[in-house]
């Protein structure tokens, strides 16, 4: 197989926070389509707007040559298809491949001879043989490995990070035959500086991925169960990682909550495959159940102070700072926050919650809630700083306590923000992870 030319266009499926900064990076070398089908975001897309804010109207600007669409006939021409829709998960915590198979129908209906179909959204080991290829070789006519061919690359996007962007994190690349992966190499290279990694298969470099953040899942969720273990024998738990850390092979993870489209999402995935072949996961699940329940945690700690203070529950306001599943980042999605809000809520209590990074559309459509105040003429009995966005890291503890009323507020400082100590001596009672 040749490299795939410079003049062929690429199409690029699924415009978000992984999509998006991909074709921004192909459009500046090479002709691109950037397919959604959300009719207002490519028309925010045109405008130079990206309410992601993974790119800028400057970086937009840079891609010249990138267009946008909606419109699936206008991808016809394109030699290669790279998939980027979310893999989310449903209520059950089954993969949810309805956007996949989707993506995956509308490309297989306007691929044409010999086109490469690269999928970058987080999967089980094998779903882009035995998912996506099926899909293809339906709505295309065609036979895989003979008139079309895939490769996959999984995104490595941290939302919000500037600094560890696209082309800075070297990309795993695969191909299902070895001349498919060379080309499938070749091609993010282009614009990867960061370099890259052949994989020895498409399962080998879907396996990578969801391995990454199931690792980092059970490295959070020991800190976690740690931090449960450590608040029962009163025991600072920020203190213990300090003392534990002068040690140079001591690994630095903290303790918090864990939502967002990865970390959150991906073990799930390899634990449904894991079953599927008779396989019972221990470790993963026992992670994973941990860390699903941490924010409820957090919530009945806060509940215990305000009963402890003598505070009728069901009659106070408790504040949320912060709603997003990740600092400095306006992504929603999966936010473990959501399930604090709605344990004080059972509780009777009244929640008031605020976020500068986040739409307010957006977390009414996705969960129901609406973004409030929190200010000194709208104060709280208890204050949740739940998300270390740069406005919350760099307040100071009075105006902080500006923000409630009562002699004792409660403060819940879920990121280890502020020092212990001080918090105390400005008149909360404190607990944190």
């Amino acid at each position: 197989m040749q490299p795939i030319h410079p003049d062929h266009p690429i199409a690029i499926v699924g415009l978000g926070y992984v999509g998006l900064p991909l074709a921004v990076e192909f459009g500046k070398k090479r002709p691109v389509i950037g397919f959604d089908i959300n009719s207002q975001r490519i028309a925010q897309l045109q405008e130079g707007i990206d309410h992601t804010l993974e790119t800028t109207a400057e970086e937009l600007a840079a891609a010249g040559r990138l267009a946008f669409t909606s419109h699936a006939d206008d991808l016809r021409d394109c030699a290669v298809f790279i998939v980027t829709v979310p893999t989310p998960i449903d209520d059950a915590n089954r993969p949810d491949l309805t956007p996949l198979l989707k993506a995956s129908e509308t490309v297989g209906r306007v691929m044409r001879q010999n086109a490469i179909v690269i999928f970058e959204s987080t999967v089980y080991p094998g779903a882009t043989e035995e998912v996506c290829v099926p899909v293809l070789e339906k709505f295309s006519g065609r036979k895989f490995n003979v008139d079309f061919f895939c490769g996959y690359s999984p995104e490595r996007i941290n939302p919000g990070d500037k600094v560890n962007t696209l082309t800075k994190i070297r990309k795993i690349t695969s191909g299902s035959l070895p001349e498919v992966a060379d080309a499938v190499d070749a091609l993010y290279k282009e614009i990867i500086s960061a370099g890259t990694h052949k994989a020895a298969s498409l399962k080998v470099a879907e396996a990578a991925k969801v391995i990454e953040n199931t690792q980092r899942d059970l490295n959070i969720a020991l800190v976690n169960e740690l931090s449960v273990i450590f608040e029962r024998l009163g025991i600072d738990t920020l203190d213990v990682l300090e003392a534990a850390g002068s040690k140079w092979n001591f690994l630095p993870f903290r303790p918090g909550l864990v939502g967002g489209h990865c970390i959150g999402v991906d073990p799930y995935y390899l634990t449904h495959k894991a079953e599927q072949v008779g396989y019972h996961p221990q470790v993963i699940l026992a992670g994973r159940r941990i860390n699903d329940n941490m924010a409820r945690y957090v919530a009945r700690n806060a509940i215990k102070l305000m009963l402890k203070g003598g505070m009728d529950v069901p009659r106070c306001r408790v504040g949320v700072l912060g709603i997003t599943f990740k600092e400095n980042c306006p992504d929603i999605r999966n936010s473990k926050v959501v399930d604090m809000v709605r344990e004080f809520e059972a509780w009777g209590a009244a929640v008031e919650i605020v976020d500068p990074w986040a739409d307010a559309q957006e977390v009414a459509r996705e969960y129901g809630l609406r973004l409030g105040r929190v200010d000194p003429e709208h104060p709280v009995d208890a204050l949740v700083v739940a998300v270390g966005h740069n406005e919350y890291r760099n307040a100071t503890l009075p105006a902080l306590r500006a923000l409630c009323r009562g002699e004792r507020p409660v403060l819940i400082d879920v990121k280890s923000l502020f020092s212990l100590e001080e918090a105390r001596a400005s008149g909360f009672s404190v607990f944190r992870l």
